[in-house]
């Protein structure tokens, strides 16, 4: 049994999570829309640029989720899946998934995106193990804080390292798909990267290093 790891936004969904739920709370008037539509799109260019200031944007995304209730925010979910995620799922991603299962591999997705937004997504892949940037929840209610390593960049790593401790697990044969030039990290350091519809940075990465490099579009 290997591990067989995927990001999410832009790899196994055909665009960006994170960026898309910050289009609904504006569709819906949940934010200040003008405001909120211009930092979001900010943040999502400084990401692709590979400059984005991580805690900064968290403190940004979790700070909807901390004005709400619990069950409110499960049900604007309920809404943004319909309505963003279910057109962007890609069935080559699913094959592919289902693929890795029927040779027994562990699948694990990490993430960048918070687990509030993430985690729903990736159940409807079927995959039940995720690690993702943990909005930190007191007395029922998300604070706007994040709790712990943000799963960015070297933070994927961090975290990484910290469930294979956790979890018994090694590296051995593992697998890493993703599509930005932000997971070099990660996609360093396991047995088989594989580069999704990747960056213009990461396909120069890859193209030197001699990385698979496929399209789940």
């Amino acid at each position: 049994m290997a591990l067989a790891i995927f990001d999410l936004d832009n790899t196994l969904i055909g665009n960006d999570s994170d960026f898309l739920w910050g289009e609904f709370l504006v569709a819906n008037n949940y934010v200040d829309a003008d405001q909120f539509a211009k930092q979001n799109a900010q943040f999502y260019q400084e990401y692709q640029q590979g400059c984005l200031d991580i805690m900064a944007y968290q403190r940004f995304a979790l700070k909807p989720l901390s004005e709400h209730s619990l069950e409110t925010l499960e049900q604007w979910h309920q809404q943004f899946m319909q309505q963003y995620i279910e057109p962007i799922l890609l069935p080559k991603a699913q094959a592919l998934v289902e693929q890795h299962r029927q040779q027994g591999d562990r699948l694990l997705i990490i993430t960048a995106t918070n687990t509030f937004i993430t985690r729903p997504i990736g159940l409807r892949y079927g995959i039940t193990e995720l690690l993702g940037t943990e909005g930190e929840i007191k007395n029922g209610r998300y604070t706007g804080e994040v709790a712990g390593t943000p799963t960015f960049q070297e933070g994927k790593v961090t975290r990484l390292n910290q469930w294979l401790q956790q979890e018994n697990e090694t590296l051995e044969g593992s697998f890493f798909y993703s599509d930005s030039h932000n997971d070099l990290p990660l996609l360093e350091i396991v047995d088989q990267p594989v580069v999704v519809d990747g960056d213009d940075k990461l396909l120069k990465v890859a193209h030197e290093k001699q990385w698979k490099s496929i399209s789940l579009r």
